[in-house]
């Protein structure tokens, strides 16, 4: 089972909402449980890296089973285990916090990737949410 292209939309527009609301301009990206993009959306004014940072979060958190905030592997929390895309190259494993898993009936289908806020930990709090807010 994998996600929709519904749920994503639902996904997307969701974490947009909780973006503005919290005065943050980011790019989202969703990908299905084999890591290919579903969706994606950025935001008028966000930085053009985002819309790469955030399906590599996305790709990243089914990859390694959970939300990429939890992956700092000795790092300090919200730093990026690679330096983030522009120094890990294409196949950035963990650029940052942000990636955020979504399951159905404890089966991953897919994650929701948010970057280009002021931290990761907001990142993360805005991809949270937009999951909480569509299940």
């Amino acid at each position: 089972m994998s996600i929709s292209l519904q749920q994503a939309e639902r996904l997307i527009a969701a974490a947009r909402a909780i973006a503005i609301e919290l005065d943050e301009t980011v790019a989202l990206a969703v990908v299905d449980a084999d890591r290919n993009l579903v969706a994606l959306a950025r935001m008028d004014g966000s930085a053009l890296e985002s819309r790469e940072a955030a399906e590599h979060k996305a790709a990243a958190a089914v990859t390694l089973g959970f939300d990429t905030v939890h992956a700092n592997f000795g790092q300090p929390q919200g730093q990026s285990l690679f330096g983030g895309p522009h120094l890990a190259g294409s196949h950035a494993l963990v650029p940052n916090g942000g990636g955020v898993v979504v399951r159905a009936d404890g089966t991953i289908i897919g994650a929701l990737g948010v970057s280009g806020s002021m931290s990761s930990i907001t990142d993360h709090k805005i991809g949270t949410r937009a999951i909480a807010q569509t299940e």
